[in-house]
């Protein structure tokens, strides 16, 4: 590999250079990852399968004690040591002191997307490329938008640094699907629909499967869809599709909003319609029709007892984990793109999608399949940075960044993915 790429400060930053060959050899890959929660301990769970890239991994979070947990587990399942800290990553001065101190070429966001900008700002101060897995929403309102983020683009690539949004898997690997299609299997791309289903069972009468908080606004928050160059909006949960999921079988999907239809919609200007679907049981949407009912879904703070409280934060506080959920949950998750347009001159559809066993994460990371498809793309992204793959100055989502090395590692490393032709474009109702 060229030693091609320098990594600084800027005009009057420090003297730190990074090389990829250097990082390819072990040398200089530290990486500190924010957030202890599901994600981020399947993350570094397989960043410690990886010593060659992964060389000096810091994991920190706002408390200590997931840390120490994430720890005993990657050391008694890989061997590797891992460091870790103390951290309130709402505080660039305190990020800023612990991005000093562990000197990391990489910072991997996997907290809340309300720290986005904080942790971003950090990196900026420190020149250090950064990643995460969620775009940035403010805390009093569920808006989910990059333009606060993509308004960083000139500050990171001034400095000769990249960030890089969204490498979870939806968005993510779903954007890196929809890249992947669009260079090899539908040229000229007409119509995308992303299909994000959970067939696994946890037991629990109500629990979500990744952060409550972030998953009740989100599911609670109005539908859009791309449709001829507009936005169009329709109240949640209101417009249902039966599915027949591979390895899965029939599921009621729901239309919804998700923040890759922003990203893609953009890059992608040929595409007519973009819509985004996700699955939801009876019981599910049962308990959250009652809880929005009494008002525990709210963001809207409310007195109790002298103290301001936020009801979907206390609601977050009393419902299960969702890290403690792998050792019950059984079933498979398959999300995927389904993509119509023009092939070569022919009429063309196509199912690329991926199959998540919850049994086999959990044997494999002590985790379930949806922490499991978040934290491996989040580690690929950040290997496809530090090797050099993927790097370049500014901030880019996964879609412009050339799929086949991230499709490649996908079969690697516990993701695997195949397509289907479809004879045509299901034919779900209008919206």
């Amino acid at each position: 590999m060229t030693r091609s790429a320098v990594h600084n400060n800027g005009i009057g930053g420090d003297s730190r250079v990074l090389f990829f060959d250097e990082i390819a050899e072990g040398n200089l890959a530290n990486v500190l990852v924010v957030g202890a929660g599901g994600v981020g301990s399947v993350a570094v769970h397989k960043m410690a399968m990886l010593p060659d890239i992964f060389s000096n991994i810091t994991l920190a979070s706002r408390r200590l004690g997931p840390c120490e947990d994430v720890q005993k587990a990657v050391s008694a399942r890989t061997g590797k040591s891992i460091s870790i800290a103390q951290l309130d990553a709402d505080n660039v001065a305190e990020t800023v002191a612990l991005i000093d101190k562990v000197q990391p070429e990489l910072v991997v966001n996997l907290a809340l997307p309300y720290q986005d900008l904080a942790i971003m700002d950090a990196c900026l101060e420190t020149g250090v490329h950064y990643l995460d897995t969620a775009n940035y929403e403010p805390r009093d309102e569920a808006k989910f938008e990059y333009h606060w983020q993509w308004a960083y683009q000139e500050r990171f690539a001034a400095k000769g640094l990249m960030a890089l949004l969204g490498s979870g898997f939806d968005p993510g690997v779903t954007n890196v699907f929809t890249a992947y299609t669009q260079k090899h299997l539908v040229g000229e791309m007409q119509t995308l629909d992303i299909l994000d289903c959970n067939g696994g069972d946890h037991g629990q009468a109500f629990a979500t499967n990744f952060n409550p908080e972030i998953n009740i606004r989100e599911v609670t928050a109005p539908a859009r869809h791309w449709q001829d160059g507009a936005w169009v909006e329709t109240p949640a949960l209101s417009h249902k599709q039966r599915f027949d999921f591979p390895e899965v079988g029939e599921r009621d999907m729901y239309l919804m909003y998700h923040e890759e239809l922003e990203s893609l919609s953009k890059h992608y200007p040929e595409l007519q319609r973009a819509r985004f679907w996700m699955t939801f049981g009876e019981a599910y949407l049962k308990h959250l029709e009652v809880l929005q009912n009494i008002g525990m879904t709210s963001i809207e703070p409310v007195t109790y007892e002298g103290r301001e409280i936020v009801p979907l934060q206390f609601l977050k506080a009393v419902l299960p984990n969702p890290g403690d959920l792998g050792e019950t949950t059984t079933g498979k998750t398959c999300i995927g793109t389904i993509v119509s347009g023009q092939h070569n001159g022919r009429p063309r559809t196509v199912y690329l999608y991926n199959i998540c066993d919850h049994e086999a994460c959990f044997a494999e990371v002590g985790s379930q399949a949806v922490s499991y498809t978040t934290g491996v793309p989040a580690m690929i992204g950040a290997a496809l940075m530090l090797d050099g793959t993927w790097m370049r100055a500014g901030v880019f989502n996964l879609e412009q960044l050339d799929p086949d090395p991230f499709m490649a590692m996908l079969n690697a490393h516990g993701l695997p993915w195949q397509h289907i032709d479809l004879p045509a474009m299901p034919e779900f109702d209008a919206c």
